[in-house]
């Protein structure tokens, strides 16, 4: 199959590889729609625990385990020995292969190019979509005037990404078994068998550990940042000299040794059938991105723009019949909250409406008191209601849903009476304190809403009350049914509806407008208005429906960009205030004292976008300025900046505004791109109008 466009390039060269601080922080990820991944660094340096090259969900979307870590390659010509791995250790990196690294790049997976005296080693390596296996190619080319050898060493392990291996005081159990060409570790804990398979080479048996591996990146946030991995042996290749040779490793996990083989076996037993599937791969992701052109024609095909849409693709996995968004990578898993706010972005802009159904089909059979989970446990699944947001978030994910597809007997059938439930509980009141006060104001408990971290049990930011945009979602979510109870003929149900709402938006705008700053207050409780200055008021703008007139839509607007916005998005509280912490980093502690409390959030830039033209008008002018100032700095820089293709979850406060937290992250990723179409480009949801209209 040819593909119909070209897929978006991402390169470092000699001189920026050879910036070792630099080059160390840029990493890569490929995802396989399962929740399994495979991750490293441009210089194909470990720096994390959860770095590795098929790091499988054993039971997807979770269990992510680190099965295979690495792959280290030696050259042997004449009796020259060229390592062109590296690994750190504590104190050292050993070998130094980076050195021999002459380009990185990745279009859209990863690929070094490697040269030393007359030998050059391209490698790629790639996942199949929907199977826990990965492969690494390699293209080695020859010049010189003898033959040689190449021993490519596999790191291997088995356990949970979390972890680490400290096999002083815990062995992993396993079992080897060696084959000519390949070799297979059954593991007791937990139960799995990891094959390996050279495609046109040869496997030898020499057991040893490599003990003692450092994760930089763990060792900073003070975790578990040793580890010990075992090396079964080695593969070895032929390189004839002038020649070009053609050849892979292939690598799979399972439960048992046979799914594992007949992995192996359906991917292919010579390099013809490895690159058939490469092609496929790359092919599926070329029709992501033609589909995409195909439904937004006149978009300036942009690089940047196909990451996103490639990042987009990347958080979206299955089991069976059942889908769901990984919030961030490497360590979230599925919540709530994460993918509602991401859905818009991910599934309805993408056209994968299906996905969306899916998605919300499975979140609201887990309906609980009026609650939808914020998250689902990987091993128990058992669903959490810790969060009042999540609920509210869904009904607006619902709504999102109708204006891309005027699905309304679906929404009828499959969520109206769970809608309905959702409105009289919190009415009535639900767990955790939530429940609508008698000013029609939703009150709700502590370290319930988005900004939810905490240190030993205690709520760095409690935000317990009546926090803003929890105000501005549960109208949103009125009105929202509202304009679903006429559509469907419950008229008095509308008018009940309706008349909380009225009571909503009174007392709203009685309680939380900041005379003295001119914006809103963040959170209001029993002791009055808490003083902390938050962009959360963006959202109470940029909702669909909103309690704010005009003027005091334009004023909030403004107050936030004047004191939040930066290149990078939204600072998550005011640098006046004597909380606020520019940097994200330390221990988790450290780290957790300023997640809410002065980084950016990228996702906040949706709201943002959206309120900004709602307030400004959307004339070209105003059209240029949200991307020139919102959204280009984003996507023009920070794609090649740490999650190399993506955007990452937060960023310092401070200059030069450092990425942190996950790599990669649904929401930012989904808002950003969400923002960008519908906004921005004003690619407008083909029934938002008729969605308005409740007849």
């Amino acid at each position: 199959m040819i593909r119909q466009m070209t897929l978006p390039s991402i390169k470092l060269n000699e001189n920026q590889i050879a910036d070792f601080d630099q080059a160390i922080r840029k990493e890569w990820l490929v995802t396989n729609g399962l929740g399994s991944y495979a991750a490293s660094t441009s210089l194909s340096i470990n720096t994390r625990k959860y770095h590795g090259l098929l790091v499988a969900a054993l039971h997807p979307p979770g269990d992510r385990t680190v099965c295979l870590a690495k792959l280290d390659e030696e050259l042997i010509v004449g009796n020259n020995i060229f390592n062109i791995g590296a690994n750190e250790f504590i104190n050292v990196i050993q070998p130094t292969g980076y050195h021999f690294l002459k380009e990185f790049s990745i279009s859209p997976f990863p690929t070094f190019l490697y040269k030393t005296e007359n030998i050059e080693v391209k490698k790629t390596i790639f996942m199949p979509y929907e199977r826990n296996a990965v492969v690494a190619v390699y293209h080695v080319k020859n010049s010189g005037g003898m033959d040689s050898k190449m021993k490519v060493y596999p790191l291997m392990s088995c356990r949970h990404f979390q972890s680490v291996v400290d096999r002083s005081a815990k062995q992993l159990n396993f079992t080897q078994t060696s084959k000519a060409r390949e070799v297979g570790l059954v593991f007791s804990q937990p139960n799995a068998t990891l094959v390996s398979r050279a495609i046109e080479g040869t496997f030898s048996s020499n057991l040893k550990w490599i003990d003692k591996l450092r994760y930089r990146e763990e060792e900073e946030q003070k975790e578990s940042s040793v580890d010990d991995c075992f090396q079964p042996g080695f593969f070895e290749f032929t390189l004839p000299h002038k020649h070009y040779s053609k050849f892979a490793i292939a690598t799979a996990v399972a439960e048992n040794n046979g799914e594992a083989i007949t992995t192996l076996n359906e991917m292919g037993n010579c390099i013809g059938a490895i690159e058939s599937l490469l092609n496929r791969e790359l092919n599926r992701k070329t029709n992501l991105l033609t589909q995409f052109n195909k439904s937004h024609k006149g978009v300036t095909k942009r690089d940047w723009l196909n990451w996103i849409l490639l990042a987009a693709d990347s958080f979206i996995v299955k089991r069976g019949e059942r889908e769901f968004i990984i919030a961030g990578y490497y360590r979230f898993e599925p919540w709530g909250r994460d993918s509602f706010i991401s859905l818009p972005g991910l599934l309805l802009v993408t056209g994968r409406f299906e996905d969306a159904r899916k998605i919300l089909l499975k979140f609201s059979s887990y309906s609980k008191r009026g609650l939808i989970p914020d998250y689902i446990d990987e091993k128990t699944g058992v669903p959490a209601y810790n969060t009042v947001d999540a609920t509210l978030w869904y009904v607006n994910a619902v709504w999102q849903y109708l204006k891309y597809t005027a699905d309304f007997e679906f929404v009828k059938d499959t969520f109206w009476d769970g809608l309905k439930d959702i409105i009289e509980t919190h009415r009535k009141g639900t767990i955790f304190g939530i429940q609508v006060d008698r000013d029609g104001l939703l009150e709700h408990g502590p370290r319930l809403t988005w900004m939810d971290a905490e240190n030993d049990g205690m709520a760095v930011t409690s935000r317990a009350g009546k926090a803003v945009e929890i105000q501005a979602l549960w109208y949103n979510a009125l009105r929202i049914c509202e304009i679903l109870a006429k559509k469907y003929g419950e008229d008095a149900l509308a008018d009940d509806y309706s008349s909380m709402a009225h009571k909503t938006k009174s007392s709203f705008n009685q309680q939380f407008w900041n005379n003295e700053k001119q914006c809103l207050f963040d959170v209001m409780d029993e002791h009055g208005a808490d003083q902390s200055v938050r962009p959360n008021q963006i959202i109470a703008v940029g909702l669909d429906f909103t309690m704010l007139e005009k003027d005091k839509q334009n004023l909030v607007v403004d107050f936030v960009i004047t004191e939040f916005l930066t290149p990078y998005g939204l600072r998550t509280l005011s640098k006046s205030d004597l909380r606020y912490r520019g940097r994200y980093f330390g221990d988790w502690k450290t780290r957790n004292l300023a997640y809410h409390n002065g980084p950016v959030w990228p996702w906040l830039t949706g709201p943002l976008t959206k309120a900004y033209l709602k307030t400004k008008g959307h004339a070209s002018g105003q059209l240029k300025f949200v991307q020139e100032r919102f959204l280009f700095p984003l996507f023009s820089q920070q794609v090649i900046q740490s999650g190399v293709g993506s955007i990452s979850e937060l960023y310092d406060g401070d200059l030069p505004y450092a990425p942190g937290g996950c790599i990669t992250q649904a929401w930012s990723v989904a808002e950003l791109l969400r923002a960008y179409v519908e906004d921005a480009l004003q690619f407008r949801p083909p029934y938002e109008k008729e969605v308005f209209s409740p007849k």
